[in-house]
């Protein structure tokens, strides 16, 4: 059986010790003074990977790699207790052998520091496949729930300030929950949401945290988009939110599913964001993990470290001899979006600035054949091109990156239903 093990500072020095769990007294070895002062439980709350995601035509395997190597020190350095991952592991339901072994490699660092990891399914994730040897996992400390069975899964950790609940909820829809209680109305995500906690017996005595991965809405507010979410979650209709107040029993609520670092409703419900820009729209955005501090019950620290990527994402606009000056070239290994001002069409213009900025990932103009009222967009070809390419082709242009498989699903039947193509398209 693992043993548990504790954290302690002595409060003279501040030397750090890792201890057994129900050690008494603890000697320092520099101060040579006897204490016993033990932290508060630590997490750090991320989500949504998107292990083997690409950003337009550009692997980032190595970026993920990078940033979930940082993640792993950030653990290490701040004497992490639990590691709180929010859904969204991989990027579709089927990962590459890649994006496998990326989240074994990282699974089994965390599992050399003695954390406890707490990990979830996402909407991106397959059940079954993200399921897949987690008994074996838990015997490290990693504790992963990817299918809804009808209970709401709780681990249990012990502090000087008591217990503290963490509790799992997978990605789940309203007709998962029906099946498990039929006799509820359940007829959208915030009843399904609301029926599971209540059947949870949750003692809002203790403190509890809770990792969901849905569309958690204020009572004012939406949370704001990244717009590297994908189609089904920017086009979210009502019976797929859930209202903040279903959480009045959770201390902390670490939510996955939109990619921008934010609180709703409250501080202490929170979306921990992407830990990397995963589309153009992201360009100006800054990546982070959430730190979170758990005291006493009603005792909690929210602080946000940031993350540095392997290759930042950037945008840059202008005239191409003027962009491509030696003296304006900057950082040349990031991803990089151009925009170029030029009057004169370049055919070549890619390649010529991939011989500088070989990550440049999107190439477009701004003159006054393209601000003309024609929608340049439209291709003249689109009669010869099938629904799903074209389809392909303007996610590509919008977003910055691939449409899913389970996205390109939404969109077919969204575009039978409006009659665009029919039932055998």
């Amino acid at each position: 059986m693992a043993t548990d093990f504790e954290i302690y500072f002595c409060p003279k020095c501040g030397k750090k010790y890792r201890v057994k769990s129900g050690l008494g007294k603890i000697k320092c070895s520099g101060c040579k003074d006897v204490f016993l002062k033990k932290k508060s439980l630590t997490f750090l709350h991320t989500a949504d990977l998107h292990l083997g995601r690409s950003l337009c035509d550009m692997e980032l395997i190595d970026d993920q790699r990078y940033i979930l190597r940082q993640i792993v020190n950030i653990v290490k350095e701040k004497g992490i207790d639990g590691v709180i991952i929010g859904g969204d592991v991989y990027d579709r339901a089927v990962p590459g052998e890649a994006a496998v072994k990326l989240l074994s490699d990282f699974l089994a660092e965390l599992a050399k520091l003695k954390v406890k990891v707490f990990m979830i399914s996402g909407n991106h994730d397959s059940e079954e496949r993200l399921d897949y040897g987690s008994s074996l996992f838990e015997s490290n400390r990693i504790f992963i729930s990817a299918k809804y069975n009808g209970t709401l899964e709780k681990h249990t950790m012990k502090d000087g300030d008591g217990e503290l609940n963490v509790y799992l909820l997978p990605f789940i829809k309203a007709s998962q929950v029906k099946r498990f209680y039929p006799e509820e109305n359940i007829n959208s995500y915030d009843d399904a949401v609301r029926v599971v906690l209540s059947k949870a017996g949750i003692d809002k005595s203790k403190r509890n945290i809770l990792v969901a991965h849905q569309f958690v809405t204020g009572r004012r507010t939406r949370p704001v988009m990244s717009g590297s979410e994908g189609i089904a979650a920017r086009s979210v209709g009502t019976v797929e939110m859930v209202g903040a107040d279903a959480f009045e029993a959770f201390d902390y609520v670490a939510l996955g599913h939109i990619h921008s670092a934010q609180s709703v409703d409250r501080y202490e419900i929170r979306y921990a964001g992407s830990p990397l820009k995963y589309s153009l729209s992201e360009v100006n955005s800054s990546k982070s993990v959430t730190l979170l501090t758990m005291g006493r019950k009603g005792a909690i620290t929210i602080e946000t470290i940031p993350l540095k990527p392997l290759r930042d994402l950037r945008h840059i606009k202008g005239e191409i001899a003027v962009l491509l000056r030696k003296e304006n070239i900057t950082d040349p290994n990031d991803y990089i979006y151009v925009t170029l001002t030029d009057e004169e069409i370049r055919q070549d213009a890619i390649g010529i600035f991939r011989q500088s900025y070989p990550y440049t990932v999107r190439l477009d103009y701004d003159n006054s054949h393209t601000r003309e009222p024609e929608n340049s967009i439209i291709d003249t070809g689109a009669g010869d091109k099938t629904f799903e390419e074209l389809v392909k082709e303007f996610y590509a242009a919008m977003y910055g990156n691939e449409i899913t498989d389970d996205e390109m699903k939404v969109m077919e039947e969204v575009a039978r239903e409006a009659g665009v193509i029919n039932e055998a398209g």
